[in-house]
């Protein structure tokens, strides 16, 4: 949502207000993403050079969960 409609409606109709709200909850989001990734992997017993490094560094890469979801996660 926010890359598609808050972004958009920022630059083109120069309104800031989605962003301003929606922001926070995906920083917050993206956070609690990396919180868990972590306690999963230590929960699971992850190989943290195998396994976990690849699923945070994956979540800085745009839909690149749905990546590390199938190539990886689905085999553990």
């Amino acid at each position: 949502m926010l890359v598609f409609v808050a972004v958009p409606v920022k630059y083109w109709l120069e309104n800031p207000v989605l962003v301003k709200m929606m922001g926070p909850v995906h920083g917050t989001l993206f956070l609690l993403f990396l919180f868990n990734t972590l306690s999963v992997g230590v929960e699971q017993q992850w190989k943290f050079k195998e396994t976990t490094w690849k699923v945070i560094l994956a979540c800085f890469i745009p839909f690149g969960t749905f990546y590390i979801d199938k190539k990886i996660l689905s085999r553990l």
